[in-house]
């Protein structure tokens, strides 16, 4: 009898680490990069001796300049 025609064979599953290991170090890079931010701003506000204020037009042009950054980012993979 052959042997092979008993045992199912198993398929391949695709090796998915690559997408835990981008997530995690993008996790902690953003991280990272926040507590930096956030740091050097209370810093600076320190320095000056007032409270950190960000006025709406300032949020809005940070989050303008971040997703040209995100936008920035995504396209990396196309060179």
């Amino acid at each position: 009898m052959d042997e092979e025609a008993i045992i199912p064979q198993q398929e391949e599953l695709p090796d998915n680490s690559w997408k835990l290991q981008t997530l995690l170090i993008g996790g902690v890079l953003g991280a990272l990069t926040g507590l930096g931010a956030a740091y050097l701003l209370t810093k600076r506000a320190e320095q000056k001796g007032t409270k950190l204020a960000i006025s709406p037009a300032k949020g809005v042009q940070l989050g303008v300049m971040i997703a040209g950054l995100l936008r920035s980012i995504l396209g990396l993979g196309d060179d």
